[in-house]
């Protein structure tokens, strides 16, 4: 399947996760934990941690500040409401199941892949005067930074290694972005997510 296609594909399917609730959203949730801890369990486990602040905040702002029938009317002087704790537990849920899915895009996908296929998408950007081979390039180096740092224990106590001049490199790296072709199965389901797009934004 065609990079860019796969990295449209997710994007629609994190619009459509936004909209999911109840037993979907459930559903999607446990799918999504059992594939990304099956296919991808390094970078699933590491996302899980990175975004542990960001849950907590998401239970604090909707559970403690979300009116409705308090949980505790008669014991803790601040109480969770049970709105609230709903509204919590699915914001949190679409963004574990989310976090899942990048997890899986970034271990099953080599990085090579992954930048020749967003420079498929910067390509319509031409006209707004984007350079989508340099938009690429940058992420390829990017994604390869990030690879370097994490390979250190504890990467963030060298903050003050960043600030140093960078280390000269005795000649150039040569670089080459590969250009995927579109198959027929590739335009089919591209034709059909474009209409479930549009089919979910007129109703």
């Amino acid at each position: 399947m065609h990079a860019g296609l796969i990295l449209f594909l997710w994007a629609v399917a994190a619009v459509f996760m936004q909209q999911a609730e109840g037993w979907v959203l459930a559903v999607s949730l446990v799918l999504s934990l059992s594939v990304a801890l099956v296919c991808a369990r390094t970078y699933c486990l590491r996302l899980l941690v990175r975004v542990r602040v960001l849950l907590l905040a998401i239970f604090v702002l909707f559970a403690l500040f979300t009116p409705g029938e308090v949980v505790f009317p008669d014991g803790l002087r601040i109480s969770p409401s049970k709105e609230g704790l709903l509204l919590a537990l699915t914001h949190a849920s679409r963004l574990l199941a989310l976090v899942c899915w990048v997890a899986v895009l970034l271990g099953r996908m080599p990085t090579e892949r992954l930048v020749s296929g967003l420079y498929a998408l910067f390509r319509p950007c031409a006209v707004f005067g984007l350079s989508a081979e340099r938009a690429a390039l940058r992420l390829l180096l990017v994604l390869r930074y990030a690879n370097v740092t994490q390979r250190g224990k504890q990467p963030w106590r060298d903050w003050k290694g960043w600030l140093d001049p960078p280390v000269a490199v005795a000649g150039f790296e040569s670089i080459r972005l590969t250009r995927e072709h579109l198959g027929f199965r590739d335009i089919a389901l591209l034709v059909t997510a474009f209409a479930l797009l549009v089919f979910w934004w007129s109703r």
